[in-house]
């Protein structure tokens, strides 16, 4: 199916079925995919097994130059967006500027648009960096992907590309103390002749085991909305993701759902 790629550094606005008026900024190339994960339900596709050019990365004065010209753009048209979004071709904390282009971003919304919150979309495969934990902290909304409980189902969903440990990365969802936002996709389908299913009753319960671990300020649930690079995966319905939300309500977690 057909997906598609970033072509800026800084993209939008575009209105977001969880954040709102969302102005995007990516850290990645804007003519391939950069990520740690390669997950089958990525609306920018799956990553390419050769470069046919050195990869570059925009630097963190292109990158706030870009989005001080795009706030001042928005100022003077009364068009405020209600959150700049970190997201993009791939995995923004892979940039090795990451922690610095956070701090320039900040600094930038206080200066023209205060009321904006400053959000994170990642798969929690850098936490292990100081650096980028620690600038994570500063954020509004941190969010981070947790799409099962078990190591088998992420490898199949989100085929991570180096050695993940889950036990470690839900060590360090959870040293947050609540300042994270857990976001899961829930599909259902097969890839390669390997079923996938993440909304059994047994992923369900194991999934919520880790939630009360890691105790995160809010949970997002959703499902695919766009075309996916595998085809053979099915879209969850409104019922069905408002019935796992019930459950996890039901334990104190505010939980937004995008059907």
């Amino acid at each position: 199916m057909a997906t598609f790629l970033f072509d800026k550094i800084i993209f939008g606005p575009v209105k977001s079925r969880r954040l709102g008026i969302s102005l995007g900024i990516n850290l990645l190339p804007t003519d391939s995919k950069v990520c740690s994960f390669d997950c089958v339900y990525c609306e920018c596709g799956r990553n390419p097994k050769k470069f046919k050019k050195k990869v570059t990365l925009p630097a963190r004065g292109e990158v706030k130059e870009k989005l001080e010209a795009m706030l001042i753009k928005m100022v003077a048209k009364k068009q405020l967006p209600d959150v700049i979004t970190f997201a993009g071709n791939g995995e923004p904390t892979l940039h090795p500027e990451f922690a610095g282009i956070i701090n320039d971003t900040i600094e930038l919304c206080k200066k023209l648009t205060p009321k904006a919150r400053v959000a994170v979309l990642s798969n929690a495969t850098m936490l292990h960096k100081k650096p980028v934990f620690d600038a994570l902290l500063k954020i509004d909304d941190n969010i981070q992907k947790l799409d099962s409980a078990f190591e088998e189902t992420i490898k199949l969903m989100d085929c991570p590309n180096d050695s993940f440990d889950l036990n470690r990365v839900v060590q360090q969802l959870a040293a947050f103390r609540g300042k994270v936002i857990i976001q899961t996709m829930f599909v259902r389908g097969t890839v390669e002749e390997q079923k996938i299913d993440n909304t059994t009753n047994k992923e369900i319960e194991a999934w919520i085991r880790l939630l009360q671990i890691i105790k995160p300020s809010q949970v997002m649930i959703y499902t695919i909305d766009r075309d996916t690079p595998v085809n053979t995966l099915e879209k969850i319905s409104l019922d069905e993701l408002n019935s796992i939300a019930t459950r996890i309500r039901a334990l104190g977690f505010t939980v937004q759902v995008s059907g």
